[in-house]
C-alpha cells in the first residue's frame, strides 16, 4: 500500500513556524484522521523503519537517548509535534541528526514519526506498535511447541476444586 501522488505530496508540505520549531500538517493529514498517530499497521511500519535506519544507534532501542536525544525524558528540544518529529527526521537537525529526505518517501517517513512519537507518549493512544519478543519471559505464540502453552491436567482433583458432581 503506498500513499497517492497527490496525498504524498500535501504531506511533504511541512509549514513550521519561523523558529522551526512547531507547526501543523496539511490539512490533508486531519482529513485522512490522522493516520500515522492512529493506525497500528502505520506505526508497526514505523518502528520496522526505526530498526532499519539504525535509529537505535543514537536513540537507544528503547529510546532511553545516547548519543541522541532521549525520547522518554518529556523534554523535545524541536518539540513533541508529528510535524516538528517529521521535520527534523527530513531535513535533520544541526548537532548532528542526518536528514532523511533522500533516503525514506514521505510515507516512511511520517510512519517513523508517528512511531518515534509514541516511544515518548504520555497521552493514552488507541493504537500501538507491535510488541518486542525480545521483552518477553518466553518465546511468542507462534513460535512455542504446543506442550509448553498447556498446562497438564492434575493426576487427582484439588479439595479447593469442590466435591466430584
Amino acid at each position: 500500500m503506498r500513499t497517492d501522488p497527490p496525498t504524498a505530496a500535501a504531506l511533504a508540505e511541512l509549514r513550521l513556524m519561523p523558529n522551526q520549531i512547531g507547526g501543523t500538517p496539511s490539512e490533508i493529514y486531519f482529513a485522512l484522521d490522522q493516520p500515522y498517530d492512529n493506525n497500528a499497521y502505520q506505526l508497526s511500519q514505523g518502528k520496522r523503519l526505526y530498526n532499519w535506519f539504525e535509529c537505535a544507534d543514537c536513540h537507544g532501542a528503547d529510546g532511553s537517548g545516547g548519543v541522541g536525544p532521549s525520547f522518554l525524558d518529556g523534554w523535545w528540544l524541536y518539540g513533541p509535534e508529528m510535524v516538528s518529529i517529521a521535520a527534523s527526521i527530513t531535513d535533520g537537525r544541526p548537532q548532528g541528526m542526518p536528514a532523511f529526505r533522500d533516503k525514506m518517501t514521505t510515507e516512511q517517513i511520517w510512519q517513523l514519526a508517528g512511531y518515534v512519537r509514541t516511544i515518548g507518549s504520555y497521552i493514552t493512544k488507541t493504537a500501538a506498535p507491535s510488541r518486542n519478543d525480545d521483552k518477553t519471559a518466553r518465546p511468542a505464540e507462534n513460535r512455542t511447541p504446543a506442550r509448553i502453552l498447556f498446562n497438564e491436567a492434575p493426576a487427582q482433583p484439588r479439595p479447593e476444586q469442590g466435591p466430584r458432581p
